[in-house]
């Protein structure tokens, strides 16, 4: 039996067939109904003509059938690109171009989207969901087509600070190298344990430590169609979940619902918080109900996560993020590349089996970031004289809403498109919800004002990306000697954006 994550639904199909994978709302499959249901996935997929190594995009929320399709395109062999549902037509075709994506899979209510994304570009196949939620009910059928341990299985697109989105490789072996070694440091990420999922399939949480965590290990994942914080923390309790894991504006969500103050959280062994800065309060409400809310540190070229608190350091030690894992080594290093003294800042680099291989098509992107076997995460932090790693900031040009990654580039480009604007930088302004927010400072001439400036946006990036502060200004922003704009100055000068002027939507 290959060592795939279709080999490991066959396992648990054959052995423990009775045993729930998935519930959405009140819907759900067993084990032996997900196995049988995805072959029949992967078959269709195969007989559209669809070769292993082939690349297909899945488009959609959460939803029951968007994990068994997910599945049903890896045990046909080919590559899974999840495709954000909250992207526009132009943010969509640029991932389908760079993926090479062959057929994109996606809802009805989605058809008006694919076919303005089709239009943009070369032609690719598309096919609705409803080709395969009929594909529920048949017989057994344990159809898979296995492929090599160090071949693509997924392509996870990420924005960089360059501003153009690049495909993070993962294959077989270090999916499987991240569930192992989780399965290992986490008490709630056992065979058999249940995960409460209310992020989107289409990221790496998500997609790598929900739906396939969930599936290597033989577990039930309780997936949400969206967060409702009262519901979850009723679910919390009610399927006596182990797992839990996402941004602070989660769980704070969750323990400012009414249903939070009664729910047993009892069963709850690993909740794990990254993305942004995790207030103290809220550390607090959580261990008022028993629960250790761990930092992390991670990103999507290191598996997700890369290095946690340790439990028994959770209340201590709670602005850091851990020291590596069983088999994650990482360290902090100055320019030079000569390791910094504790407390000393300086970029953090990692090394593990969950690292990815590279990025596709890019090999200079690659060579970039992965060096003499450790990946440059191009983030600052510090160590303490113990090894606990302290995120400081990124060096990288990113912005982190809710645990997304914006681009500022990218940002710049679009309002740099319209007439009348004359410069534009985009800077990350605090944000008490999201941690992080776009926030757009320009000079213009003409008529161009605010509304124009979200209008022109709201149209050609997903709404997460729109800008939540626009500043227009009188002067020039400042530049380097270079002739570049200075955005050390320009975030100098605008660090307190969010308290000097008001949200433009």
């Amino acid at each position: 039996m290959a060592a795939t994550i279709g080999s490991a639904l066959h396992w648990w199909a054959a052995t423990k067939g009775d045993r729930r994978a998935i519930v959405v709302d009140d819907d759900a499959l067993t084990y032996r109904e997900l196995q049988d249901w995805s072959s029949r996935i992967a078959r269709r997929i195969a007989e559209a003509g669809i070769e292993a190594g082939d690349r297909i995009g899945v488009l959609g929320p959460n939803s029951l059938a968007w994990p068994a399709i997910a599945l049903g395109v890896l045990k046909a062999g080919a590559v899974l690109v999840p495709l954000n549902p909250r992207l526009k037509p132009a943010e969509l075709r640029k991932v389908i171009d760079d993926a090479g994506a062959r057929l994109v899979i996606a809802p009805a209510v989605y058809g008006d989207s694919v076919e303005q994304t089709r239009v943009l570009g070369d032609v690719f196949d598309s096919l609705p969901f409803d080709e395969f939620s009929v594909l529920r009910s048949g017989g057994v059928d344990d159809f898979r087509i296995d492929v090599g341990p160090d071949e693509p299985a997924a392509l996870l697109f990420t924005s960089g600070s360059t501003g153009l989105s690049k495909g993070v490789i993962c294959t077989n072996r270090t999916l499987l190298n991240i569930v192992f070694e989780a399965s290992l440091t986490e008490e709630g990420l056992r065979p058999g344990s249940t995960t409460l999922l209310v992020l989107p399939l289409v990221f790496t949480p998500g997609l790598v430590w929900g739906l396939l965590m969930t599936t290597v290990l033989g577990g039930t994942i309780i997936i949400e169609r969206e967060l409702k914080p009262g519901r979850a923390a009723a679910l919390l309790s009610e399927h006596r979940v182990q797992a839990l894991f996402g941004v602070p504006l989660i769980f704070d969500a969750i323990s400012r619902a009414p249903e939070f103050e009664d729910a047993d959280l009892g069963s709850l062994r690993t909740a794990i918080v990254g993305g942004a800065a995790v207030a103290p309060a809220l550390l607090q409400r959580w261990a008022d109900k028993g629960v250790a809310l761990r930092q992390i540190y991670g990103m999507t070229e290191a598996g997700g996560v890369a290095t946690a608190t340790l439990v028994s350091e959770a209340f201590d030690h709670p602005e850091t993020c851990g020291n590596g894992s069983i088999f994650t080594e990482m360290k902090v290093v100055r320019p030079d590349g000569t390791e910094a003294d504790p407390g000393e800042e300086g970029e953090i680099l990692l090394s593990g089996p969950g690292v990815t291989p590279g990025y596709w098509n890019d090999e200079e992107s690659t060579a970039a970031a992965l060096q003499d076997g450790w990946l440059h995460s191009g983030d600052l932090g510090t160590r303490d004289s113990e090894g606990r790693l302290q995120f400081v900031d990124r060096l990288k040009d990113l912005i982190i809403t809710g645990g997304i990654n914006i681009s500022p580039v990218e940002l710049e480009r679009v309002i740099g498109e319209i007439e009348g604007v004359e410069e534009v930088a985009v800077i990350a302004a605090k944000d008490s919800r999201f941690g992080e927010t776009p926030a757009a400072i320009v000079t213009v001439t003409g008529d161009v004002d605010e509304a124009t400036i979200i209008e022109h946006c709201d149209r050609l990036v997903a709404d997460y990306k729109v800008p939540r502060y626009v500043v227009i200004r009188n002067e020039p922003l400042p530049r380097l000697p270079s002739g570049k704009l200075s955005k050390t100055a320009i975030r100098s000068e605008y660090r307190d954006v969010s308290e000097r002027f008001s949200k433009v939507r």
